[in-house]
């Protein structure tokens, strides 16, 4: 099944002679279980590409359907964007974004407890969650007493908490060494795998990308499938 098809999406950024083309007629789609790789250039449009399809930058023209629901068709649909996005997406960004004052067990807790779900059962399963991402140990501990690999995994629990069907990762290894980020995109493959979400991962870096179902490739906002 696909979780997310796109189909002639477009972003344009100002107008007339200042129009910038972001992004030019992309057609991709993801399946469940599948772990797709998105590289390209600085500038070519891959985290555009990432925020459109996380319903956080309104893109110019195209269509966006994310398990099963038509979200954009020229324009946004009735869907309650903000509802949908925590039910259906989770983002892990380049820099962790943990809060600072809370603990990691806390941190992936809040984003369940924003979908209705108890205080208790949101800790039971933050818990569990850092436990699946081999750092439970560290669940009372703060962001800055964590290390960068650490805190990289929270943000990963932390996508993971409302059970996403889809997974979209803007650089994730950006801020970690390659020992440390070859493990998290190891991580990412296990998520896929055994959890069955669909996971597209923006990078810039070839040797990260091993064990990936497809890889394509941004050029000046232009899609490109690339041989594995």
């Amino acid at each position: 099944m696909d979780v997310l098809i796109v189909k002639g999406l477009k972003k344009v950024f100002g107008e007339g002679e200042l129009a910038v083309t972001a992004l030019a007629d992309i057609d991709f789609s993801v399946k469940k279980g599948e772990l797709m790789a998105l590289l390209g250039p600085s500038g070519s449009g891959k985290t555009t590409l990432l925020l459109c399809i996380s319903l956080i930058l309104e893109p110019t023209t195209g269509y966006i359907v994310i398990n099963g629901h038509e979200i954009y068709k020229d324009g946004w649909t009735d869907v309650d964007m903000r509802r949908f996005r925590r039910e259906n997406i989770g983002f892990i960004f380049q820099s962790h974004n943990l809060i600072p004052f809370l603990t990691a067990t806390d941190n992936v807790a809040l984003v369940m407890t924003l979908n209705g779900v108890s205080d208790r059962e949101a800790r039971r399963r933050s818990h569990e969650l850092l436990d699946y991402l081999e750092i439970g140990h560290r669940a009372d501990a703060l962001p800055a007493l964590l290390s960068g690999g650490e805190q990289q995994r929270v943000a990963i629990a932390r996508a993971l908490a409302n059970e996403p069907v889809l997974i979209l990762a803007d650089e994730p290894t950006a801020a970690l060494d390659t020992d440390r980020g070859r493990k998290v995109m190891a991580l990412l493959k296990k998520i896929a795998g055994e959890r069955n979400s669909a996971v597209i991962t923006v990078t810039h870096d070839h040797r990260m990308i091993e064990g990936f179902d497809t890889v394509c490739e941004l050029s000046d906002g232009r899609f490109v499938k690339k041989p594995l």
